[in-house]
Formats: structure tokens, C-alpha cells, sequence
């Protein structure tokens, strides 16, 4: 079991910047894969973001690339989004997922609760 707890969301203004961290216990953080999804009223949950294992790989959405940053760190069993140039489009709940196999399909063992992303006009 892997249990993931999302933090650092909240109210921020276009164009600004928010850094999520999700905090990993239980077994090896470092034979996981990590993600970030995400999903705004209404709508289907989307992949956002992932990093393999080592933190060698890494693969975006086209509709956050170049904005947003996924890493690890595992000595702190944590995984990071940071995200810059914040548009309304990017209000939604952002979800951390583990897995072993790096996929861009919400096909996750692990899910954590979520945290709020609102971005205002």
C-alpha cells in the first residue's frame, strides 16, 4: 500500500505561480512512477503530468507544457508540480497517483484526496 497526501493548493490570480507537493508513505516511493491528474467540474479527469521512477523521464499534456514541472525527490519520498503561468483553464482539483508503470491513462494503483487549484481572471 501506498498512501499519497496532496498539499499546496489554492487561490491565485492569472498568470501566477503555485507549487503542489504530495507526500508518499508506505512502501518504496522509489519503485513508483508518479503522476498528477486533474479534474474541474464537470469534467473527465486528465492527465497532467508524470515522472518515471529515477526522475529521468518525464512526460506533459500539451496544455501544460512548458508551464508546469514535475519532480521527485525520494530521499523525501515527494513528488512536485510546479506551476507558472497560471490560466483559469487550470482551476480544477489535482490529484497525485502512483504506479509502477509510467502511463498517461488515469491506469493508477495509488490515488491521494485532491487538493484545489483556483485560478481567478
Amino acid at each position: 500500500q501506498v498512501q499519497l497526501v496532496e498539499s499546496g493548493g489554492g487561490l491565485v490570480q492569472a498568470g501566477g505561480s503555485l507549487r503542489l507537493s504530495c507526500a508518499a508513505s508506505g512502501r518504496s516511493f522509489s519503485s513508483y512512477a508518479m503522476a498528477w491528474f486533474r479534474q474541474a467540474p464537470g469534467k473527465e479527469r486528465e492527465f497532467v503530468a508524470a515522472i518515471s521512477w529515477s526522475g529521468n523521464s518525464t512526460y506533459y499534456a500539451d496544455s501544460v507544457k512548458g508551464r508546469f514541472t514535475i519532480s521527485r525527490d525520494n530521499a523525501k519520498n515527494t513528488v512536485y508540480l510546479q506551476m507558472n503561468s497560471l490560466k483559469p483553464e487550470d482551476t480544477a482539483v489535482y490529484y497525485c497517483a502512483a504506479a509502477l508503470t509510467i502511463v498517461t491513462t488515469p491506469e493508477y494503483d495509488y490515488w491521494g484526496q485532491g487538493t484545489q487549484v483556483t485560478v481567478s481572471s
